[in-house]
């Protein structure tokens, strides 16, 4: 079964192959299928064209992939362009919901530190 584009997986659940969706997690995936009336345990190869195409009528109207895509970096870009603290650490990519940065983020901010893995070094034999 193909969605926008989108291969479902055949031999998953249906509730579980929704969410390889861009946008559709478990919870709006269930929410999908108790719409069109389909056993969230069913799997996509057992589905009728009908089922198919009452599932994919539904899916067309959310907002996932790139659609979904286009809009999260075009509020970032605004976030970024008003200079609203959020944006302004998108800009410096760092984390804008409040995570401590001292200890945590340390990859992002380039101050990556080895650590030892024990305190004596390997002998040479000579």
């Amino acid at each position: 079964m193909r969605i926008l584009g989108i291969t479902v997986p055949n031999e998953k659940r249906l509730e579980i192959g929704l969410t390889c969706l861009y946008g559709v997690g478990i919870s709006s995936a269930r929410k999908i299928l108790k719409q069109v009336n389909i056993d969230p345990g069913k799997k996509a190869k057992d589905l009728t064209d009908a089922e198919e195409n009452s599932i994919r009528a539904i899916v067309e109207k959310i907002l996932i992939e790139g659609n979904l895509k286009r809009e999260i970096s075009a509020n970032i870009k605004r976030l970024k362009d008003i200079k609203s603290y959020r944006g302004v650490r998108h800009m410096k990519r760092l984390p804008v919901r409040g995570q401590r940065t001292k200890t945590n983020s340390r990859t992002v901010r380039g101050n990556v530190r080895k650590t030892m893995a024990s305190g004596k070094r390997k002998e040479s034999k000579t």
